[in-house]
């Protein structure tokens, strides 16, 4: 194996640090401790109302459920919980900045059985009702406790101004007070104890914020826990719509075949059966033999250029070359390129047949457009390639493109009408395989693009 050094890059560009929180000293006065404190006031007005569409969502549909038309009535509820989830979302977004992806919308399936299962059965919808459950009594201990620390704080650090406003009473030592009172004879009437209140009152309300942030901490988790899609239903949209680029791709490669196949070679080997008939005419009826014989000639020049265009669909159906394996096709497909490649391929990505056939045409494929790319669009005076197995068992392979062209490429999305083609089409080709596909291309280069696709172990055959 030829020896190779190949810039490691990293997937992607360093995140942005998070934005840091109040200090403990601004912490009462920013704008983003009063909101949290807003939201748990609206959860707090919300909290009845969605608790008691619970409680009427469990209680109504378990006595209507004897009814047909009961049980749609109970799916119906079922399916509203998933409004109330998008309310709490936008709770979440606007005044915690929390993004919470929505769920995959409803879709109702066909037939009249599996669309009441599918209503009675929905799990956003569920996990809608189960937030609303549980938040209940938390949205009532949280604002009650972040309000009491808030109040007592405010009040005690303003107690020395508004306490001589309050009525005078009579102590146990037979004195009139005035202020507030705490067992039958003390009294914040003194400048000490005034002072004390202050205090008290000022912890109390550097407390606040943090007791406030604590419970939306608890808010977060559970939105984001029950409101948000589940790994399951990520899965099986990603799933779902990469075989709907795996279909529509196969489609269009399809198509441009049998167009190229009646656009080009079935035209020319029309043409060429026009001209052994317009031969065999000459000849049959005494005509120039020169003419019939330069007419054959063109004929048969025609059917080699047809052979070599059938040649060159078929590979690009399946490369002969794939059949010794994907070392020899890559070397083979670098010697046709009009760019310089260099192809750097670990023995260890074919021991023992671990990339199964269909993932092999896909890594092929993959390769050859970004080299077409490279020597097209790119400017670049060198490819380089190189595949090597990664993790401990050689689960994956990673094949890594790069190039010293000028940059710039990027992924552009499909515009809606099918059609998926360049980069786009070639990240959606991996994705079906449930394999990754990255691209990193600055402006003035270099670009690298890697393809992680999954293998075929021998410890998984049988």
């Amino acid at each position: 194996m030829t020896t190779m050094t190949v810039d490691r890059f990293a997937d992607g560009p360093a995140g942005a640090a998070a934005q840091p929180g109040p200090s403990f000293l601004t912490a009462p006065f920013a704008g983003r401790t009063w909101r949290e404190q807003g939201y748990l006031t609206l959860m707090l007005l919300l909290a009845p109302f969605a608790f008691a569409y619970t409680v009427f969502a469990v209680s109504f549909g378990a006595g209507i459920a004897v009814t047909v038309v009961g049980l749609f009535v109970a799916g119906a509820v079922v399916l509203g919980g998933r409004g109330w989830g998008s309310v709490y979302r936008g709770l979440a977004h606007d005044l915690l900045d929390v993004d919470v992806a929505v769920p995959a919308g409803y879709v109702r399936p066909r037939g009249f059985w599996r669309t009441l299962g599918s209503m009675l059965g929905d799990a956003t919808g569920w996990r809608a009702l189960l937030f609303m459950l549980v938040t209940f009594p938390l949205a009532i201990v949280s604002f009650v406790t972040s309000i009491t620390f808030l109040s007592t704080g405010l009040g005690g650090l303003t107690y020395w101004f508004w306490y001589r406003f309050l009525p005078e009473q009579i102590g146990s030592d037979g004195e009139l007070h005035r202020g507030a009172q705490f067992g039958s004879s003390y009294f914040l009437d003194t400048p000490q104890r005034l002072a004390l209140a202050a205090l008290v009152g000022l912890l109390l309300l550097f407390g606040w914020p943090w007791i406030t942030r604590m419970f939306t901490l608890l808010f977060r988790a559970l939105t984001v826990g029950l409101l948000s899609p589940t790994r399951a239903s990520l899965r099986v949209a990603e799933l779902e719509r990469s075989r709907t680029g795996a279909v529509d791709d196969a489609d269009a490669r399809l198509r441009s075949i049998e167009r190229d196949l009646h656009d080009g070679t079935q035209a020319r080997l029309v043409a060429v059966a026009m001209q052994l008939g317009e031969a065999r005419e000459h000849l049959a009826g005494g005509g120039d033999v020169t003419q019939a014989a330069e007419l054959v000639d063109t004929a048969h020049s025609s059917t080699k250029e047809a052979l070599t265009e059938l040649r060159e669909l078929a590979r690009g159906i399946h490369p002969p070359a794939l059949d010794s394996g994907l070392t020899v096709a890559l070397e083979t497909l670098a010697a046709r390129s009009a760019l310089p490649v260099t192809v750097d391929v670990d023995p260890d990505v074919e021991a023992d047949g671990r990339l199964a056939p269909a993932l092999e045409s896909i890594a092929y494929f993959t390769v050859a457009e970004l080299v077409t790319n490279a020597a097209k669009h790119a400017r670049a005076t060198g490819v380089y390639v190189l595949v090597e197995p990664i993790g401990d068992t050689g689960s994956a392979v990673r094949i890594r493109v790069r190039d010293d062209g000028r940059g710039g490429a990027v992924v552009v999305p499909p515009d809606g009408s099918g059609l998926r083609s360049g980069l786009a089409g070639l990240a959606e080709r991996v994705r079906s395989v449930d394999g990754r596909f990255d691209l990193s291309s600055p402006a003035g280069g270099p670009t690298v693009v890697t393809v992680i696709l999954p293998t075929t172990r021998p410890a998984d055959r049988t």
